[in-house]
């Protein structure tokens, strides 16, 4: 036999295939501000949502403007925009590029842009050194 080959006489001993569950966190609104973790150990939460791919963030003249959550965007906390997680989830955001991470609560839906999985406020692009490169490879975990 083949290492790597798995015969059809073999396939009974299989037991049963692991699907990996996906929690959706409650919505929250009084939910404490999220905050910075850069150069912090990691949280101990389990991760709910992981993905990877590219983030930018929200310009500064969104400042005071309403979300999708319905409270205004303030440029100095550390907010973001997911197109599907809810509202009050936080999010560790992780730059692949420099191994800087914050953390980050969702208030609102975005981004818009194709390619694109989170936007973050600018008070969070700078803790992880996005902001002058105006976007970079990340990998986001929701938790509870």
């Amino acid at each position: 036999m083949n290492i790597g080959t798995l015969q059809a006489t073999e396939t009974n001993n299989i037991i049963e295939t692991v699907t990996p569950s996906v929690q959706w966190l409650p919505e929250n609104s009084n939910i404490n501000p999220a905050s910075s973790t850069s150069g912090q150990t990691m949280l101990s939460e389990e991760s709910y949502l992981v993905a990877e791919g590219k983030a930018s963030y929200y310009s500064s003249h969104f400042h005071g403007r309403k979300t999708a959550s319905g409270e205004s965007f303030d440029h100095r906390h550390f907010t973001a925009a997911h197109r599907s997680l809810p509202f009050g989830t936080s999010v560790r955001v992780i730059n692949l590029e420099n191994g800087k991470n914050v953390v980050v609560r969702i208030n609102d839906r975005g981004p818009h842009l194709k390619g694109r999985i989170i936007d973050v406020s600018p008070a969070a692009a700078k803790e992880i050194e996005l902001f002058g490169n105006g976007t970079a490879n990340v990998r986001i975990e929701a938790f509870n």
